[in-house]
């Protein structure tokens, strides 16, 4: 799960972590009252929403307006955050119509000295979470891992000790920080590894983290992202779910129980299985084909789910056909051959089906679908089935 950057720096002024005084607005008006409650002669209007790259990004319809911009009056807050709000924030990690912009964040603005980046993420090798740093803060960090590696220092860490001094030690000496700043680093570093753990977090980023004039560590920005399968345990962190920055048919496969992640390509996909779902996207890429989505019905998925799978992926004006790879173990055939005829029934279909069934009642099921009135394909095996879904797309 993403949060917006207002809601990370809430988290980590709860956790004694330095960052600076903000105010959330939703108005020209609102931001305006809010560069006046800052009191300071600069401030930073910034969009909010789940993308990198905000400072970069231009109105859809006004590219001379960024997504993070300096203001150094309530008026010049006002029209800046009234150019933002309620338009489309385009940037490299949104789709290209953009995110709509529902509220900005003014932020008072900050004596900068450097700019540094930290970040910390699970490294699945180790088995362990990791903290990245690097000199080369308020950059795509992106670019720096591929232009220039060795600029991006890591220390793995145990969950349960927590980064240790002599890691924060190692680091700043290769990051040129010493003095009173080693002690500031040392507080914020180790605050932000055991925040990561304590929150079940997937991602954290702060880029930049500015070292101040008087030498203390800041979080200028704050990006984090939650493990979902955690979030029973952090109902702090569900409460700042927002449903309107998420795929509205990612959001509703998720209240059917259906894992569901939008593509791009001409093919929809039903599977049963995460691994099998991979396979089946592989396969069709393989074979020259794109498929328009990931839809996993699980393992033990019911009719009224397979049903609404299929109202999920016919929604998708982009797919114009529709593969169905189901490997039945503890999902049985006849539970897809069933929702295959009652999805048919109750929204029909527009574009070809091809069906490869295989396992448990797979005879029953394709017996089901020979003597139903449903106008499908059937594959033998899974070149058969990438074959002639191709074919129908074509």
């Amino acid at each position: 799960m993403k949060i917006h950057e207002f809601q990370a720096k809430q988290l980590l002024r709860d956790a004694r972590i330095a960052v600076p005084e903000s105010i959330v607005a939703r108005s020209g008006d609102e931001a305006a009252a809010a560069f006046a409650q800052l009191a300071g002669s600069v401030a930073v209007i910034k969009a909010q929403i789940h993308a990198g790259g905000r400072g970069k990004g231009t109105v859809a319809t006004n590219p001379q307006q960024r997504g993070v911009q300096l203001v150094k009056s309530a008026a010049e807050a006002n029209t800046v955050a009234t150019n933002l709000l309620g338009h489309q924030l385009v940037t490299i990690q949104t789709v290209p119509e953009g995110q709509l912009v529902r509220q900005v964040l003014v932020e008072a603005g900050c004596d900068i000295a450097r700019e540094l980046y930290l970040g910390l993420v699970v490294d699945r090798a180790r088995g362990l979470p990791v903290l990245m740093v690097s000199s080369e803060g308020g950059m795509d960090i992106e670019e720096v891992a591929a232009n220039s590696p060795e600029l991006i220092y890591k220390e793995a860490f145990d969950p349960n000790a927590g980064l240790q001094a002599y890691q924060v030690r190692k680091l700043c000496h290769r990051l040129g920080i010493s003095g009173k700043t080693t002690r500031s680093a040392d507080r914020f570093m180790r605050s932000m590894c055991k925040l990561f753990v304590d929150l079940d977090c997937s991602l954290a980023e702060i880029n930049p983290l500015v070292v101040t004039g008087d030498g203390e560590l800041v979080a200028l920005d704050a990006k984090m992202n939650f493990d979902d399968n955690s979030l029973f345990r952090h109902p702090e962190i569900q409460k700042f779910r927002d449903v309107g920055e998420e795929d509205p048919a990612e959001v509703r496969a998720g209240e059917a129980g259906l894992s569901y992640v939008q593509l791009e390509g001409s093919i929809g996909c039903l599977v049963n299985g995460a691994g099998l779902a991979m396979s089946t996207m592989d396969l069709i890429k393989m074979h020259g084909g794109e498929p328009a989505n990931f839809l996993d019905v699980g393992g033990s998925a019911n009719v009224e789910q397979v049903t609404e799978a299929f109202r999920i992926l016919l929604a998708d004006k982009n797919v114009k056909a529709v593969l169905v790879n189901i490997f039945g173990g503890i999902m049985q055939c006849t539970t897809i051959a069933n929702a295959i005829v009652g999805a048919y029934k109750q929204v029909g279909f527009n574009v070809p089906l091809v069906v490869r069934l295989e396992g448990t009642e797979v005879e029953e099921g394709r017996k089901i679908l020979a003597e139903s009135d449903v106008d499908i394909v059937a594959a033998e095996n899974l070149t058969d089935a990438a074959n002639k879904v191709l074919a129908a797309v074509i």
